[in-house]
């Protein structure tokens, strides 16, 4: 086989499969049946294997034929991911845009950004990911993320950029028929210790793990994301401190009910945060749209 495949071969062979006829594919890519009959069969030389069954009225695709026909449509759009990424290049266009979301963090606005991205029909691939805890900033330092929505805790100094989009506050929430759900006045540690607690695991995998929200009882309950937490206290199996966000629906439909703790939980800021260095397009588009955009926290 030659050195360089006829990328026109290709495109000729996924015509005609697209097609389901010579003739069909020849008037899809503008081309007379003659001229695609022999771009075909310059590509069989090339393969040194026929690509066609033609013994029966209607030519159809042998088992290399079919092998070349898959393999050939990676290479086809392999190479149009090329030329798109050689064109946002230009541009100023990222080729991907990775975006972590701590799970704490409603996705609503982050979800609306996104339709009104997609509207501009740029050729940028975006990466979508949930982290939890330190794990925000624990992306953008190894790079697993280009902007991250909800970190929070200590700020790096003159590592990133950062805008805060709000502020965390907690409730301690439980399921209405858990133990302690009909207790009167304030709990006390001693009153929660019997219990198991729920906590989201921090999702850091290079900077060093925190906790938070953490306080002693008998048992502890691990989950990844801050939704899992909230289905484990739904079903009584845990209590713990949830975004008073994310808790005040489920308060009022009577999913959870809140109870005054003696454990202190303040409220905490949360910030977007990108690289400083990051000069792209869509960087600069998303954090436009989400600094202006309305969190509900």
């Amino acid at each position: 086989m030659a050195n360089t495949l006829d990328l026109d071969g290709l495109r000729a062979l996924d015509a005609i499969d697209k097609k389901g006829s010579f003739a069909a594919a020849a008037e899809s890519l503008h081309k007379v049946p003659s001229a695609l009959t022999y771009t075909i069969q310059k590509l069989e030389q090339e393969f040194g294997t026929p690509l066609f069954d033609r013994s029966k009225q209607r030519a159809r695709l042998t088992a290399a034929g079919r092998l070349v026909l898959e393999q050939g449509r990676e290479i086809l759009q392999s190479t149009q991911r090329l030329a798109d990424a050689v064109a946002a290049l230009e541009s100023g266009w990222e080729r991907e845009l990775r975006i972590a979301r701590d799970t704490a963090m409603p996705p609503g606005p982050l979800l609306e950004a996104l339709t009104a991205f997609l509207a501009l029909s740029v050729p940028v691939d975006i990466s979508l990911a949930e982290e939890s805890l330190g794990g925000g900033w624990d992306a953008l330092h190894s790079r697993r993320a280009d902007l991250v929505i909800g970190a929070n805790g200590d700020l790096p100094r003159g590592l990133f950029e950062t805008h805060c989009i709000g502020q965390l506050e907690f409730v301690f929430a439980l399921a209405p028929f858990h133990p302690l759900a009909e207790a009167e006045g304030v709990l006390q540690l001693e009153q929660l210790m019997p219990f198991p607690s729920v906590v989201v695991s921090d999702s850091s995998q290079l900077l060093p793990a925190r906790s938070s929200g953490l306080f002693s009882s008998r048992q502890t309950l691990r989950v990844a994301s801050m939704e899992a937490k909230i289905e484990l206290q739904c079903r009584g199996l845990g209590t713990g401190f949830i975004p008073r966000h994310l808790a005040a629906p489920l308060i009022a439909s009577d999913a959870l009910v809140e109870k005054a703790c003696a454990l202190p939980r303040p409220s905490q800021p949360v910030f977007l945060a990108w690289h400083k260095e990051h000069q792209g397009k869509a960087l600069a588009w998303f954090v436009a749209h989400l600094c202006k955009a309305d969190w509900g926290i």
